[in-house]
């Protein structure tokens, strides 16, 4: 199917029709969903949820139970998840380690500031594996032997390396020259470009009408925010002097932003009543909840 059928029957079609339109062209894996929901759903809300929920919620976008339950398997054994019973359910949480990476994952993706600040990074010769993991997840790149150069939004842990702030001066064809020097942006404006040929029409259905169910706000929010944390992690988050001219990414993030708020009322209304923990009910809103909607909103 074709990227221009699709986005026309996302922009004209029923509800079922945009969703079905949007799952043939997302990659969707049984564990890289679960994260999502994971993130999207579950954290925000204490980090427990039960199976089941899981798998009614992956079966939404054609992922099996089989594959669900393999899934949560490989991530309990990654020590990404937690199983515990109450009575005949099993539920699971985040473990402390991917606790941490989901925060650090969740202000990538709904937090966004105008970067104008790098730095340079020295790392120690021994004992720095942490440090460069995160340098190299956080988009830095190697300059000389143990130097990198980044943007200063995303320091690593600082037990084996020493950060330079660096007042950068000079014209901004200059700073373009030199991240394209570093930095291959192309596979990631195309990702970008990918996201908002998909999710445009979305933005314009849901102006159409309120016909879409708090079910499918939930299934297009988790949609939405599984293709964009695959971009938005990817990012490099570089200041905006050393950006092509009229960067997709913007344009892909405030339109990340504009569904993402929209979709939230139903599906968080529908998470509400679906959606438990071993404690009872996950919440409709938390502190977290809203404060990643006020992120977006600003």
């Amino acid at each position: 199917m074709s990227k221009t059928t699709d986005s026309a029957k996302i922009a004209a079609g029923d509800p079922a029709s945009v969703i079905d339109a949007l799952i043939k062209t997302i990659r969707l894996r049984a564990g890289g969903f679960i994260v999502t929901i994971y993130g999207d759903v579950v954290e925000p809300r204490g980090g427990h949820l039960w199976i089941g929920n899981l798998i009614e919620t992956c079966a939404s976008v054609g992922i099996s139970e089989s594959l669900v339950r393999t899934a949560v398997s490989r991530l309990v054994a990654a020590d990404r998840l937690k199983g515990e019973r109450e009575g005949r359910r099993s539920y699971y949480r985040l473990s402390e380690t991917a606790q941490t990476e989901f925060l650090l994952a969740a202000s990538r993706i709904f937090e966004r500031r105008a970067r104008q600040d790098w730095c340079f990074v020295w790392l120690a010769e021994t004992g720095h594996e942490p440090a460069l993991a995160h340098l190299e997840l956080a988009g830095f790149r190697r300059l000389a032997a143990n130097w990198f150069l980044g943007p200063q939004a995303h320091l690593p842990p600082q037990a084996h390396a020493v950060v330079f702030d660096a007042q950068a001066q000079g014209p901004r064809a200059m700073f373009q020259a030199m991240a394209a020097t570093h930095w291959d942006l192309a596979p990631l404006a195309e990702a970008y470009q990918l996201f908002v040929d998909g999710f445009g029409p979305v933005q314009h259905r849901l102006g159409l009408s309120e016909d879409f169910s708090p079910y499918q706000m939930l299934q297009l929010r988790l949609l939405l925010v599984h293709q964009f944390r695959q971009v938005a992690l990817r990012d490099p988050d570089l200041p905006d002097q050393a950006l092509p001219d009229a960067w997709i990414g913007h344009r892909a993030r405030a339109l990340f932003a504009e569904l993402y708020r929209a979709l939230s009322a139903g599906a968080d209304a529908y998470v509400s009543k679906h959606f438990v923990s071993a404690q009872g009910a996950l919440p409709a809103r938390t502190v977290m909840v809203e404060r990643r909607l006020e992120l977006l909103a600003g």
